[in-house]
């Protein structure tokens, strides 16, 4: 045994001395770049997973907030079918019930049940309105890629998608002229809303608050617009995206996320921004289109 042990010492000691130094250098070399590699890797799926996190904290806010809305109304509802049936009560202690009272009775219970109804199918058009809006987001991440935050932002607020992009990745200082960089992310956004063609959406330009004037440019007013139309233009020519489903409007300065009292509040100003359009009518096309195997659509109960 210990004869075995020297033998697989010393066959060992003859392979390592095989290898030459420059092939255990580029050995060395190359474990050093995978390592790097799997490093920033590791870092990324770290900040993917703070993102989904973040995205699925604020879906959980507004599903909490819709949540104590409709409890708000199921309790009304409660008290105004706990009043009927004490008015019922008395009534069956009288000698005489008229045929009008009756009627009315009936048409109140009826309205009762109707408005629970409605305030069920309300709740369920919101929380798939809220799904529609949490994967959209999700798609025009997933198609930005890793940009830095700072640059670009998407977010849901009050049932609206907003994606706002720093003008550093857009526009030359005091230009309206589309960068070789901006044409790329562009693209990116343009392929997901072109797979969403029932999307209409409004971009915003928006400056920080030193004055400006250049040529026919006369303040942040005419900047702001002249970058709107440049963005919306480049949607249209080069993405194809239809013109009629685009808005371009010019905040000027007055619309700030941030104080224009340090460089980085005014970069944080500069900025361009597209608002997905509440998508009023397909809301209320999802109230009305019953679920599979569910009851028919039920309309607004009369006041």
């Amino acid at each position: 045994m210990k004869q075995q042990l020297i033998l697989a010492a010393l066959s060992s000691t003859l392979l390592f001395a095989c290898v030459s130094p420059k092939k255990l250098h580029e050995a060395e070399a190359r474990y050093g770049q995978l390592n790097g590699a799997y490093l920033e890797l590791q870092g990324k799926l770290r900040k993917c997973e703070q993102d989904s996190k973040d995205s699925a904290d604020a879906y959980a806010r507004r599903a909490s907030s819709y949540q104590h809305k409709v409890e708000s109304m199921n309790d009304q509802v409660d008290m105004l079918k706990q009043n009927n049936n004490q008015i019922l009560g008395q009534l069956k202690d009288l000698s005489v019930i008229s045929g009008s009272q009756a009627a009315s009775i009936q048409k109140s219970l009826e309205n009762i049940g109707a408005k629970d109804a409605y305030i069920k199918d309300l709740q369920g058009a919101i929380a798939r309105k809220d799904s529609l809006n949490m994967a959209l987001v999700m798609n025009l991440k997933g198609a930005i890629g890793n940009l830095n935050d700072q640059d670009i932002n998407i977010k849901v607020d009050k049932g609206v998608v907003y994606i706002d992009i720093s003008d550093k990745l857009l526009f030359k200082s005091g230009s309206y002229d589309i960068t070789d960089a901006a044409k790329n992310v562009l693209g990116k956004v343009a392929a997901v809303l072109n797979n969403q063609p029932n999307i209409e959406f409004m971009v915003e330009g928006h400056t920080d608050n030193v004055p400006f004037s250049r040529g026919v440019l006369v303040d942040n007013w005419d900047l702001s617009v002249k970058r709107a139309t440049a963005v919306v233009r480049e949607l249209q020519n080069h993405y194809g995206i239809t013109p009629a489903r685009m808005t371009a409007a010019g905040r000027s300065e007055f619309v700030p996320v941030s104080a224009n009292d340090t460089p980085e509040g005014k970069a944080a100003n500069r900025r361009t921004r597209i608002v997905i359009l509440p998508e009023l009518d397909q809301f209320f096309k999802l109230l009305e289109k019953p679920e599979a195997g569910g009851s028919q659509p039920v309309p607004p109960p009369q006041k």
